[in-house]
């Protein structure tokens, strides 16, 4: 039996995998890591910030998919290093989704606010 954060879905013939969600970048293969150079390369792109059982985090995951925008994922529950990221830039509140364009803080952003702060901050990720 599962629980909050081991919760996984079941495919095929008692198969297990981690919803594509929650745990993968769009383009990566396997489950984000965070630390070093992962997060020099989040420095010029677009990094959004999630735990699980969101309903707003999933929203914007598929927004994002849909606009087909590259992006890295990185569940706060797992990384504390990314809460304490993410309580600097929302006053002290764990409030997701949060996400960096460049280096630039969106706390709980409308597509459209995302957008322009990547055709300001990213526009190499829009070609």
């Amino acid at each position: 039996m599962t629980t909050g954060r081991q919760r996984q879905l079941t495919v095929g013939v008692g198969r297990r995998v981690d919803p594509a969600w929650q745990t993968q970048a769009r383009g990566a293969a396997g489950a984000p890591r965070w630390g070093g150079d992962r997060m020099e390369q989040d420095r010029d792109g677009v990094v959004l910030y999630w735990r699980p059982m969101c309903t707003y985090c999933l929203k914007l995951w598929v927004k994002l998919r849909f606009a087909r925008l590259p992006y890295r994922a990185v569940n706060i529950w797992r990384h504390p290093e990314a809460a304490a990221f993410v309580r600097s830039v929302a006053d002290g509140n764990e409030t997701v989704p949060t996400v960096t364009v460049a280096g630039h803080p969106l706390v709980n952003p409308l597509l459209r606010q995302l957008r322009a702060a990547v055709r300001e901050h990213a526009p190499h990720l829009l070609a």
